[in-house]
């Protein structure tokens, strides 16, 4: 059927019809946003963190989707062959509580929730290949999850043990370490993290800490400050571990305490043994003294209360002392055992040696509790003669040993090496490094979660369940109760087995996984997500992984030492497994702004969010997208406004308007298709008017295209291409005149609504078939630009005398370097001649093309 006349067009742009129109299209079309199979062209994955389905969408989860589907659409333009998968992390403690809260088993909550947000994201256009959608609650997916951990087990890198944990009495469960924040659950932001002693399951994530940390170096592309917080969480020192005899069994915990330290060299300055408040020495000391008990107690809420508030730096230094004595290995000496609250479990091993010459905190704990300072490191110098100068603390280690016998005289880097194999020499201590970084604890006391994969047999012990066994089908209709540990223990069809080993009873282990485990490796399954034989094919994710990792990630800050350094993790497990090659799972990292309302953060909790099915009904969802990119760059925080993406459906109606009006017959637009980038015409021979419009078209196109291929500043794109928009309005009347080329304005239109695609799809296509251009406008090339097109013929410059601005003068763009032909309009101009009058010229600098400063007296 031909398109009617442009004059017979609505000029009232109506995004419900269009995108109603346009959204019936695409739904028709399974294989329209397909990775295509055995392609020649080069390969681009591309990827937004996969969510929670927790009910609904939100305005920060729309400009999150909006950033990865752009590029994803960008690339497809440019002849790349792109994956742009979405799936739903689907276990875990969000979608367990939720259902709780509303009454509903949590399978059935979770995937009316996943029809919701998918529906959602249909709506709003996102360019997504649902043929590798990946669903973690459901047992294909999880499958792989248990059989990960079986590997994981028999290489030993998975194991129990009973230990303090993290608990949440809200969560009703464990956290790893990383879930912690300032002593906060993750989760709820208000409730303090408890300390208990269970046996859980761990993964020795510590056996990659160096190669974690190594690795950082290679990840150009992430944000520093990512890489940064995963340095800091890791935390290596190198130092020594040395034991302190206490001179007989005090406990479980041992007769000896095993310090780490950063300065072996300054051990003859320690005056005593600081314990953290959890060491397990101090339950057993505590046990024979019921009296420091309470102490304790009372150090370790101090010490809880310093990590909430999130600076445990800054605790006023409090401390008990034991009145138990250890003795310094290097000279004999007794030094009395204390507890102090400034002392962390997670550093070391929980104690340290105490001197207080030449440590900040040890110096202040020392002058409160009236404990002996003793020098033993002075500056470079002859030691005799500077031995009482040091200003103390004197915490350098530019320095010369004292008083520590046969070392004194060293340098304290070369008294570090030559204590440290002392130690190591006569049996009481070794150099070492140390991490910050602890075993990953992936049990989790709840119901929706994968099982763990472990029998307990009262012969045979722990037992594996066989790989043939798999999945363990976390069973439903459990009743939820949040008390009394894992509800799965009360299930008996599912905690009663048969032990593979001897054929007896067995029961089956009831903590599930923590749902960070889902997330370690999905990306991986998008790549072969119907596989049944196993995880993913290796040679299928080496093809979109390559070398390096996944092409462009898209996601939250705060997932810096929970997901993105599990993730790492997990890939060079896969890798020693032979399952992949690369190391690193993500090669370019992007970290987005969060949206925020009436000040806050949007989400649920705080009733502040922003329904994008609201917006998409007042709107239309391409106005909804193009606001998220337009509001703010895309890495700051975007402070939400209806009265922007209202500015932003009238940009988009005047865009439709005037392709509406201007739009060619499909003849013209095939002939203007068909001509030369420039039109076919010298720029020279252009009219005023044309060259203006030429101009900016191909600026537009560069600063669109760069941004693209840069710092992502979409905000920045969009404006562009509103001025662009501007510049056709005011050319529109000599356009009708006649006054510039055909050809021209259907170039400019064509790259319009090229350039708008990537943002906003719905519009870009209705207008692309508006110009009757043949092909999918997914698959179209991106525009390009003629950088001898895109240059200014004039520019401005900003004129100063002695450094006040004066005049702005134009100059031709070829000579804005021609300090002759500047200096001579300069002179000339009214402004900056009254300015000089009866003054002498000392000095005339010129900027090429970018200033002029005149310096008179």
């Amino acid at each position: 059927m031909p398109e009617p006349d442009k004059s017979a067009r609505d000029e009232r742009y109506d995004a419900q019809r269009v995108e109603t129109k346009w959204y019936d299209r695409w739904q028709q079309d399974e294989a329209l946003y397909r990775a295509e199979a055995n392609s020649t062209k080069p390969k681009y994955y591309v990827l937004e963190m996969l969510p929670y389905p927790s009910g609904a969408l939100h305005m920060g989860h729309v400009r999150n989707y909006s950033i990865g589907d752009a590029l994803a659409r960008f690339m497809w333009m440019n002849g790349y062959n792109v994956l742009h998968p979405m799936g739903w992390d689907s276990f875990g403690l969000p979608a367990e509580n939720a259902a709780i809260q509303n009454n509903t088993p949590p399978r059935e909550w979770t995937l009316r929730n996943i029809a919701n947000m998918k529906a959602q994201m249909k709506r709003l256009g996102f360019a997504y290949d649902w043929s590798r959608e990946v669903t973690t609650c459901l047992p294909e997916y999880y499958r792989w999850n248990q059989w990960f951990f079986l590997k994981l087990y028999e290489k030993g890198l998975a194991y129990r043990k009973k230990s303090k944990v993290n608990w949440c009495p809200k969560c009703v469960t464990v956290l790893a370490n990383e879930q912690v924040a300032g002593g906060f659950c993750w989760r709820h932001e208000d409730t303090p993290v408890e300390t208990r002693e269970l046996e859980q399951w761990f993964l020795r994530i510590t056996n990659y800490a160096e190669e974690l940390l190594r690795d950082l170096d290679k990840l150009e592309g992430w944000p520093e400050k990512v890489r940064t917080m995963q340095r800091n969480w890791i935390g290596r020192s190198e130092g020594a571990l040395v034991n302190f005899d206490l001179g007989g069994a005090v406990g479980p915990a041992g007769s000896t305490i095993t310090v780490f330290t950063t300065r072996i060299d300054t051990i003859y300055g320690a005056t005593s043994i600081q314990l953290a408040p959890e060491h397990p020495l101090v339950a057993d000391l505590a046990a024979k003294k019921p009296e420091l008990r309470a102490q304790v107690d009372n150090l370790i809420a101090e010490q809880r209360k310093a990590k909430e508030t999130g600076d445990i730096g800054e605790i006023e230094k409090h401390g008990v002392d034991t009145g138990r004595f250890a003795r310094n290995p290097f000279n004999d000496q007794p030094v009395p055992v204390w507890v102090a609250n400034y002392v962390l479990m997670d550093y070391g091993t929980g104690a340290i040696m105490s001197v207080p010459a030449h440590d900040e905190r040890d110096y202040e704990f020392a002058k409160k509790y009236k404990l002996p300072i003793r020098v033993v490191i002075v500056p470079n110098g002859n030691p005799e003669e500077t031995v009482a100068e040091p200003v103390l603390p004197f915490t350098t280690q530019d320095g010369l040993l004292v008083n520590s016998g046969a070392f004194s005289g060293a340098g304290c880097d070369d008294a570090i090496r030559q204590m440290s194999g002392h130690a190591e020499k006569h049996g009481f201590g070794k150099a070492a490094v140390t991490y910050r970084l602890k075993d990953w604890g992936i049990s989790r006391q709840r119901y929706w979660g994968t099982p763990i994969p472990m029998l307990y047999c009262e012969q045979d012990g722990m037992v594996p369940v066989p790989e043939k066994d798999l999945p363990v089908i976390l069973p439903e209709n459990v009743k939820i109760t949040l008390s009394g540990g894992s509800p799965l223990q009360n299930v008996a069809e599912f905690l009663n087995a048969v032990c593979p080993r001897c054929g007896g009873s067995a029961r089956r282990e009831t903590d599930t996984m923590d749902t960070f485990v889902d997330s370690s490796w999905y990306f991986y399954r998008y790549t072969d997500a119907r596989n049944a034989r196993a995880p993913f094919d290796g040679t299928t994710a080496a093809y979109w992984f390559g070398a390096r990792g996944i092409d462009q990630y898209i996601g939250g800050v705060e997932h810096a030492i929970l997901h993105l350094i599990y993730s790492r993790f997990w890939t060079k497990f896969m890798r020693d497994m032979g399952l992949v090659k690369n190391d690193e799972p993500v090669q370019r990292l992007f970290t987005q702004g969060m949206v925020i309302k009436d000040g806050a953060k949007m989400s649920k909790s705080l009733g502040n969010v922003v329904s994008p099915d609201e917006m998409v009904a007042r709107y239309g969802a391409d106005a909804a997208r193009l606001y998220s990119l337009f509001a703010a760059p895309p890495d700051r925080d975007l402070d939400w406004q209806d009265s922007g993406i209202e500015g932003i459906q009238r940009f988009l109606g005047r865009v439709y308007r005037f392709v509406v009006r201007n739009a060619n017959s499909s003849v013209e637009t095939r002939l203007a298709a068909s001509l030369p980038a420039n039109d076919g015409t010298a720029s020279g021979t252009l009219s005023p008017e044309a060259r203006q419009i030429q101009r900016k078209l191909h600026q537009t196109i560069k600063r669109v295209t760069d941004d693209f291929q840069g710092r992502w500043h979409f905000n920045t794109c969009i404006a562009a291409i509103m001025e662009l928009v501007n510049e056709l309005y005011a050319a529109e009347e000599a356009i009708t005149k006649g006054a510039i080329a055909r050809s021209l304005v259907c170039e400019a239109q064509r790259s319009l609504v090229l350039l708008l695609s990537p943002f906003a799809p719905y519009l870009a296509h209705e207008l692309w078939e508006m110009l009757d251009e043949p092909g999918s406008l997914l698959r179209a090339p991106w525009p390009k630009y003629d950088a001898a097109l895109a240059k200014e013929d004039e520019i401005e410059m900003p004129v100063q005398i002695n450094g006040k601005l004066r005049a702005r003068i134009t100059v031709p763009a070829e000579a804005a370097g021609d300090e002759g032909l500047v200096r001579e309009r300069a002179l000339a101009d009214e402004k900056v001649a009254n300015a000089m009058a009866g003054k002498q010229i000392v000095k005339f600098i010129l900027v090429s093309g970018k200033l002029i400063n005149i310096v008179v007296r």
